[in-house]
């Protein structure tokens, strides 16, 4: 059975396509069904957000990126069906970003538009129901934070969480080989931004941030953020070789090359990058040395605009 509340809002600049999937979607016992052209679409979104949106072409993915912002900063998620002839695996392809979640061609719309909703009506509410549990997780995290190893902020762990986890990874590659990879990541611009907008404002960012973080970095990954204006990540590839600029390319540019959206409108950060690899050839090694040496390089990864890194050489 359909969600009769469920909240639709189809985007397309044809009123003779947009009504017919509306009288569709109502006579299929959706109730909450908008429809309105790419230009209004802006203003839909802002004053009461869709569960579901159906878009087409390239507007639609144009307001997809739109859309993924806002669900950043308000922390949800909108389920969007992008209309186009292209093929689905490019369109839905992760690591384009393109913030679609399914694809129906455009001579499929009769008959797949109705099945699509009603997969995205149950996925939506699955969504919905996870953000909730995990708000309530990340909150009663923060509450415990003089005693745990969570950052109050974006329910990261913090930097005691590093340093039990830096020993824990160390002692691994000791014992079993493979190699670590210790990403700094400082915003350069971050102490301007706290100053220009306050505290409330940049705690807001710092979340941002932290979610388009976690959307990038592998599940077994440690990632924490080791204070105000920093974050860490931890990776234990197989290889040294893998501890490598190009291989976290796509991180340092997930930041820099699109903004987040905030109260204040569209924020740019200034992201460094810089990267430390060590191998079991290296140990033993004192983390804080580690630490040091990612720290030198950051500063390098701010004046050049590129992901800096450094493999230890072996001991004696």
């Amino acid at each position: 059975m359909p969600t009769t509340h469920l909240s639709l809002l189809l985007v397309n600049d044809d009123p003779a396509i947009n009504t017919p999937m509306a009288a569709v979607l109502n006579g299929a016992g959706y109730e909450d069904v908008r429809h309105c052209d790419h230009q209004a679409a802006s203003r839909h979104l802002e004053l009461r957000a869709p569960a579901v949106v159906v878009t087409s072409g390239r507007q639609g993915l144009v307001l997809a990126s739109q859309i993924r912002q806002l669900d950043e900063r308000h922390d949800r998620y909108t389920w969007i069906i992008l209309i186009d002839e292209r093929e689905s695996a490019q369109l839905l392809d992760p690591l384009a970003g393109l913030g679609v979640d399914d694809v129906v061609a455009p001579d499929q719309v009769a008959t797949q538009l109705l099945p699509r909703v009603h997969a995205a009506d149950h996925l939506s509410a699955l969504l919905l129901r996870l953000k909730h549990e995990n708000r309530l997780l990340r909150d009663n995290l923060a509450s415990l934070e003089q005693r745990n190893q969570v950052d109050a902020v974006t329910g990261l762990g913090n930097e005691r969480y590093l340093k039990q986890k830096l020993v824990d990874s160390l002692r691994q590659i000791h014992a079993r080989g493979g190699a670590l990879c210790y990403l700094l990541i400082g915003l350069r611009n971050g102490q301007t931004l706290l100053q220009s907008h306050g505290q409330s404002f940049y705690d807001d960012l710092m979340q941002s941030v932290a979610r388009r973080l976690q959307q990038m970095v592998r599940p077994l990954d440690v990632l924490v953020r080791l204070d105000e204006h920093h974050f860490v990540l931890v990776t234990l590839p197989a290889d040294l070789q893998e501890c490598a600029p190009s291989s976290f390319k796509r991180l340092f540019d997930g930041l820099n090359q699109k903004g987040f959206l905030t109260q204040a409108g569209t924020i740019e950060v200034q992201a460094g990058v810089a990267l430390v690899g060590v191998d079991a050839a290296c140990l033993p090694m004192d983390p804080a040395h580690l630490q040091r040496e990612a720290a030198q390089l950051l500063c390098r990864s701010h004046a050049a605009g590129v992901v800096t890194a450094k493999r230890m050489v072996p001991v004696g």
